[in-house]
């Protein structure tokens, strides 16, 4: 289970109420085995790891030099600090090409490192304030709906948020398609490094990296919502084979996950209206995916049990 967090310049747009620094405060929540993730992966039997690809502001506990340090037990942390925080994607892009690769390598690492350690199933989760916003710059282009279809409450925003969160995207979305000489409409079309780089997220191009990362090694890929699904369409537009490695965890209420499983193809495991983030929903799936692995492969079929076919 790892749970890449990143800060967000887009804030300033007023797409949120909560401050920067719940950011910093939840990982340190995290470190400390006191998070909803924490207690259903302890539940699932999920290994927690902890990534910092873009934090903004510092981790309450956490010394500088902590990379590798474990918290609240079965909780490991991994220092990947990329930048701290993106730009704000309506005014500018989210990051450059380069820290977007960079951080796309972070996944693609932990990914990899966690498989060589002998996990066989991989988790999403995310942390970082007002990381729908992102999420849904991406999706709508990509799915080719609409900014307001595809554009949620996330924590649960006014409908004076909401507004300014849809105007924050579109403003974003054009900036973008002037940035990379294409109609705003085509922004569908244009390398997903580029799209990531104008208007996503440290955390997502992360996820982005790491859904490859455990396609690469042929492992299941459990995917929660609605952010690491923004990190799914990102990394089937960069390696299209991945998307047979995903399991949808869950059905989140936002919107944008609805789009982005349409696109994807993927059918969720729970739906339980959820919308908590951190990757409880994928964790919640995980015994229900262990079971019907086991099904596959231990369970008898009618000739193996000598039971009487309509055949027969």
């Amino acid at each position: 289970m790892a749970v890449f967090a990143g800060d967000h310049g887009v804030l300033s747009e007023g797409v949120t109420p909560w401050p920067q620094a719940v950011t910093a405060q939840m990982v340190a929540n995290f470190l400390a085995g006191g998070a909803a993730i924490n207690v259903i992966a302890r539940e699932v039997g999920a290994r927690v790891v902890v990534v910092d690809v873009g934090v903004a502001t510092p981790i309450p506990g956490l010394e500088p030099a902590a990379a590798g340090a474990s918290g609240g037990g079965d909780t490991g942390f991994l220092a990947a600090k990329v930048r701290p925080g993106t730009g704000n994607l309506a005014a500018e892009p989210a990051m450059s090409t380069a820290e977007a690769d960079k951080a796309l390598d972070v996944g693609a690492s932990v990914a990899a490192q966690l498989v060589g350690e002998g996990a066989d199933c991989l988790v999403t989760g995310d942390m970082g304030i007002g990381n729908t916003t992102p999420s849904a710059a991406l999706i709508a282009p990509i799915t080719g709906n609409s900014v307001a279809a595809v554009t949620g409450r996330g924590t649960g925003i006014s409908d004076e948020a909401l507004a300014l969160k849809v105007s924050a995207i579109s403003r974003g979305l054009e900036r973008a398609a002037g940035a990379l000489h294409v109609g705003v409409t085509e922004l569908g079309s244009v390398p997903a490094r580029d799209l990531l780089a104008q208007v996503g997220g440290l955390e997502i191009a992360a996820l982005a990296g790491f859904v490859v990362g455990g396609a690469a090694a042929r492992v299941p890929v459990v995917v929660d919502g609605v952010i690491a699904l923004a990190g799914a369409l990102v990394a089937s537009r960069l390696a299209p084979d991945v998307v047979g490695y995903l399991i949808a965890g869950h059905r989140s209420t936002e919107p944008g996950a609805g789009a982005a499983l349409e696109h994807l193809g993927l059918d969720p495991v729970l739906d339980l209206g959820l919308r908590l983030g951190e990757g409880t929903g994928a964790c919640l799936a995980v015994p229900c995916v262990r079971a019907a692995a086991r099904i596959l492969n231990s369970m008898a079929t009618f000739g193996d049990a000598g039971v009487v076919s309509l055949e027969s």
